[in-house]
């Protein structure tokens, strides 16, 4: 049955997001809610005047416009947005102009080829005109509940000769979403490209969309044996003290003062966009492949638009206005293909919560302020600031000096939609030298750990 796009549980969602977002501060095993009903779905409708696609659970909304060059043009956690859209191309669509090459910059998420380039055939000399970035991409369903899976297969690209088709899917138990991105070569001669995920994050003030937000960071790790300068390379804009720094083996770009264009080769296979004035973060993943050849040795891309930029006027009787963006960007190694050959690109998203900039991300979630254990009177107390990409319960494994293992205790139940400000004090037993906590599922696997820490005295 066709449905409008929009959420009809916001009610509902606001209530369960008000529920969770508590300081988490318990000594015991507690609930903070019932387990979330396991069921996603699939659904037609409209988005903004497009004709749309729906994928939702629980926990997160995936909105899907085919015709736009098979874009995801929203991800929902909550009651949050995090990806941008134009707003003067809104229920618009505009065919690949082959000629002139302009580029329709709708937002949301897409691939593209890399490496990007006008020098010689090898590098995609961008999205303007391009059929893979602006043709309709036909979609399929290919799961319901309890998994929701589908397909968007896009035209044979005559400069690339690659054809692209990228199953996107949820699961009805948790936020997280994953990609499958296949690319390939339907010329008749071998050819060598790169996949590039490209994900235009919304920078804009929640108060007024002329302004940049101050509270966006986007996040990778560095590469101790970088082949860049300070670790980073500035391929278009100026380098800014304040709009690029490393620290902390973290590359960070803040986009309020400048804009333009940086790779990082980070070997890590993760990068996150942080929001600290919301408390919304996604993490987006992807399997590294060491001595593998990345376009130009970048694995992450970040583009933020700066301040000021303007949004092309599409409409005549409107005037430019600001326009306020940052492009996450993963990038598969470059591979030789053969007439027919596929390379698959897989990548995973994990909205999550944090309260501000995080230090490091684990597979089962954020870390903001690292894991501590110190012994008390009354137990062992364990604290940190986490996100979790769950929901569940946490674990505690405790361990003696020689590393043998002493039991485990689920104390505390966890929801993705609440920042983690862990302050529990647990029943360890008394010959306890270090412990680890892990993120345990509603179906009890063990997702690992938010972080481990030698036990000190007070």
């Amino acid at each position: 049955m066709v449905a409008s796009i929009r959420r009809n549980t916001v009610g509902r969602r606001k209530s369960v997001l008000s529920a969770f977002f508590l300081t988490l501060t318990l000594s015991a095993l507690s609930r903070a809610d019932a387990s979330p009903p396991q069921h996603c779905s699939v659904q037609s409708g409209e988005y903004f005047g497009w004709k749309a696609e729906k994928l939702s659970n629980e926990w997160v909304e995936l909105t899907i416009v085919p015709q736009l060059g098979g874009r995801l043009m929203q991800v929902t956690f909550g009651e949050h947005d995090y990806l941008f859209i134009n707003d003067e191309l809104k229920g618009k669509y505009f065919p690949p102009d082959e000629t002139n090459h302009r580029w329709y910059n709708y937002g949301g998420d897409k691939v593209w080829p890399m490496p990007e380039g006008s020098k010689d055939e090898q590098h995609w000399p961008g999205a303007g005109g391009s059929l893979l970035d602006d043709m309709p991409y036909a979609f399929k369903v290919l799961s319901r509940d309890p998994t929701c899976s589908v397909r968007l297969t896009g035209p044979v690209d005559s400069f690339t000769g690659q054809q692209y088709i990228r199953d996107i899917s949820i699961g009805s138990d948790s936020p997280v979403i994953s990609f499958h991105s296949v690319m390939k070569n339907k010329s008749g001669y071998p050819r060598s490209w790169s996949q590039q995920s490209v994900s235009q994050y919304n920078t804009a003030d929640a108060g007024d969309s002329s302004r940049i937000n101050p509270g966006i960071w986007g996040l990778t790790p560095t590469n101790p044996a970088s082949a860049y300068l300070n670790s980073f390379h500035v391929r278009t804009g100026m380098s800014s003290e304040a709009a690029y720094t490393v620290s902390d083996g973290l590359f960070k770009v803040h986009p309020f003062d400048s804009g333009g264009e940086v790779w990082i080769d980070s070997p890590a296979g993760w990068l996150a966009v942080a929001d600290t004035t919301s408390h919304y973060t996604m993490v987006e993943r992807i399997r590294y492949q060491a001595g593998a050849n990345y376009p130009d040795k970048a694995t992450m891309i970040f583009f933020t638009t700066g301040s000021p930029r303007h949004r092309p006027n599409i409409a005549p009787s409107l005037p430019p206005s600001p326009i306020h963006y940052m492009e996450a960007e993963v990038n598969s190694p470059i591979v030789d293909l053969a007439p027919d050959e596929s390379y698959a690109m897989d990548t995973r998203w994990y909205p999550t919560r944090n309260t501000g900039v995080l230090k490091s991300v684990t597979y089962s979630g954020t870390i903001e302020t690292p894991l501590e254990a110190s012994k008390s009177e009354k137990g062992l107390v364990v604290t940190g600031v986490f996100g979790v990409f769950y929901p569940g319960t946490l674990m505690a494994h405790f361990y003696g000096e020689g590393g043998e293992s002493l039991g485990t205790v689920k104390f505390l139940d966890i929801n993705p939609l609440a920042p983690l400000r862990l302050n529990s004090t647990l029943n360890a037993p008394v010959d306890t030298h270090r412990v680890s906590i892990h993120v345990v599922d509603i179906h009890g696997v063990d997702r690992g750990p938010l972080g481990e820490a030698i036990i000190s005295s007070e």
